[in-house]
């Protein structure tokens, strides 16, 4: 068994990680992302932005929901009787979640459904950042509820009687490592009724690293309409530049610190500017 209280802390107790399906959609209308700061008290003129933002969910309200289904047509080859190959227009659907380091923006895991119009089969992608060892591919176990709400308090339980699906890496690029399972009727159930699904990679120095991946809203994303592209792609660019106003600020910030340190004689003055050429 897995020791879930060590792995799942590297992520889950990150306070800039965000769920892009939650925040693109809240950008989309008009709420404020999580990781804002709220408002002071005394601050009359932030009260106007505070109408804004969504209230905090009340017991029994719908939890916000943490994927997205997003379609488009897109070319597909498929072969005819004959074996030649020929291009088709297809309605493709993603129905999936993203998880962003609200830092840096990187991707920290996602995962994806994958459904093209005339096919019966479904395929599950799951991402990971660069880094990971490929041979051992990918580990993800789904929970119900209580086991769900065990790991996010980081309480030990017994996973042993639990079945993990197994993926194996089919692509590599500059945004991360993309492992793809054919999904199951079983498999799409068990997204369905359950909680939450923790996907465990092995760093290149062999640790195990855990991504968990909450489902709330997944039954309804995959089932339900797709929402606008156009609006989806608006909204994720303007959480894209919040994200680098953060990074700004970070490096703002830094700088401060070290021109006060060097001021009081703490630390390193900041380097001068270039001499400018005449």
């Amino acid at each position: 068994m897995i020791e879930k209280t060590r792995v799942f802390g590297w992520l889950s107790n990150s306070a800039r990680a965000m769920t892009v399906a939650a925040c693109a959609l809240a950008l989309a209308t008009g709420a404020a992302l999580a990781q804002q700061p709220a408002p002071k008290k005394d601050q009359k003129k932030a009260a106007p932005a505070a109408k804004k933002e969504q209230p905090a969910a009340q017991a029994g309200e719908k939890p916000q929901s943490a994927w997205v289904k997003l379609c488009e047509k897109a070319p597909i080859v498929l072969r005819d009787k004959e074996g030649k190959p020929t291009r088709e227009q297809r309605n493709i659907c993603l129905t999936h979640h993203e998880r962003l380091d609200g830092n840096t923006g990187l991707v920290l895991v996602s995962a994806a459904f994958r459904q093209v119009e005339g096919e019966e089969k479904q395929h599950l992608m799951i991402m990971v950042p660069l880094g990971m060892a490929i041979g051992p591919g990918l580990r993800a176990t789904i929970y119900n509820a209580d086991l769900w709400d065990k790991i996010q308090k980081n309480e030990k339980f017994d996973d042993s009687k639990l079945e993990p699906i197994k993926f194996n890496y089919t692509l590599c690029h500059p945004a991360g490592c993309t492992a793809e399972i054919e999904a199951t009727k079983q498999l799409v159930d068990g997204f369905k009724s359950g909680a939450g699904l923790m996907v465990l990679a092995i760093s290149a120095q062999g640790q195990v690293v855990a991504f968990p991946v909450p489902l709330t809203g997944f039954t309804e994303a995959l089932e339900g309409q797709p929402i606008d592209n156009e609006k989806y792609s608006e909204a994720r660019k303007a959480l894209m530049t919040q994200i680098a106003e953060r990074q700004q600020q970070l490096v703002e910030e830094a700088r401060k610190r070290q021109a006060e340190a060097a001021k009081d004689g703490k630390g390193p003055a900041p380097a001068a500017p270039p001499a400018q050429k005449k």
